[in-house]
């Protein structure tokens, strides 16, 4: 199944996919951040309707994030950071109503949605507005299925700070992680629990109860960071500094040498658990393209991409495998995984965005096929 076209109907030509749930049956919703719209699509990548427009109105949208959800009865669920709401449509695409989101609902994010077993929703939410952007904490907060926000979960924390390079002048600061650098990567089970992970091992903490912790390791080859990868890094973020803070000289730590096992976690609808490793990266573009385009832009271009590659591991910490994505697979918005299938954005040589289920095959033990 493949929704996105290079020309033709409004509708399959895709411009920026921010949010995409699944139904059940395999229905597709997406917001498409660029028209703005958000469309539905059968099974098969037909499309049935759009729902509601751009707007302040009853079942409209301003700056609609990555938060979209579909509960088990058919309602669909949008967050709408720029309305300060949640959005909730009828299975026919109809404005049901909305729902107030806490603290005036400003916070922009490409997190999901999260949905559990209960049709309880998760929203992504900062816990200290007054801190250091550097000291953020986030959690997720609880939205019953009749529209009422609960309890709020911090995400999982360890004792560790990511290096950071940071400038600062009068009225203006900025700050970014150091590239390559372990970080803390979290993510939310339909089981209803948090899982994480602090990249400087392989490790993920299932954080099934308060004294119910399932833990996950796993033996790793570290990969290394090229020299190519390092200086494209660092050269992109230097310029980047230089152009908001004139003068600016790099004054953080370098750029490792090996890369954290983990780049980032994902959680299927049945529970399994797709953690996607670092691997080596792929030039994207040959050199000379990238100088001229660099030259015509001002910019620093990322020739390297790393290839999405998953451990996937049942709920209960069993492995069953590792995963490899074909050329062009993105992790944002965030896939959905359901047992043997995926949907995921996608881009081609020619730039063109669909929206795809994939299929996962499996190797033939004694042919390696």
């Amino acid at each position: 199944m493949t929704i996105g076209v290079f020309e033709g109907e409004d509708a399959y030509m895709l411009g920026n996919i921010s949010a995409m749930a699944v139904t059940a049956s395999g229905e597709i919703y997406l917001m498409d951040s660029h028209v703005p719209v958000l469309r539905k699509y059968d099974a098969s990548g037909a499309h049935l309707y759009d729902l509601g427009r751009e707007g302040g109105g009853p079942g409209e949208y301003k700056s609609a994030d990555g938060g979209l959800a579909v509960l088990s009865d058919g309602r669909v669920l949008q967050r709408d950071p720029g309305n300060g709401r949640m959005n909730v449509y009828g299975p026919d695409g109809a404005s049901i109503t909305n729902w107030r989101l806490p603290g005036g609902g400003g916070f922009s994010t490409s997190r999901k949605l999260f949905r559990d077993r209960q049709d309880n929703t998760y929203s992504m939410v900062l816990a200290e507005l007054e801190a250091d952007v550097t000291k953020w904490k986030y959690g997720l907060v609880q939205l019953t299925p009749d529209g009422h926000f609960t309890d709020t979960t911090l995400a999982p924390t360890w004792d560790y700070g990511r290096p950071q390079i940071s400038g600062r002048r009068e009225g203006n600061s900025s700050s970014t992680g150091v590239p390559f650098s372990p970080t803390i990567k979290w993510t939310f089970s339909p089981a209803g629990y948090m899982v994480g992970s602090l990249t400087t091992d392989y490790r993920i903490d299932l954080f099934r109860g308060e004294r119910d912790v399932l833990r996950i390791e796993r033996d790793y080859a570290p990969i290394r960071v090229t020299a190519a990868e390092r200086d494209e890094r660092k050269r992109r973020i230097t310029q980047n500094f230089e152009r908001q803070f004139p003068g600016w000289k790099w004054n953080g730590p370098g750029v490792p040498d090996v890369k954290p096992p983990i780049r980032d976690l994902f959680v299927g609808d049945d529970g399994s658990v797709w953690v996607q490793v670092s691997w080596v990266g792929v030039a994207t573009m040959p050199a000379a393209e990238a100088a001229a385009e660099e030259k015509r832009t001002g910019r620093p271009q990322l020739r390297f991409e790393e290839p999405v590659v998953s451990d996937v591991f049942e709920a209960d910490g069993r492995f069953l495998g590792q995963v490899s994505t074909p050329e062009g697979f993105s992790v944002l918005p965030h896939p959905v995984f359901r047992r043997d299938q995926v949907w995921a954005v996608t881009r081609d040589e020619l730039d063109v965005i669909r929206v795809v289920r994939f299929r996962v095959q499996r190797e033939d033990a004694t042919t390696g096929e």
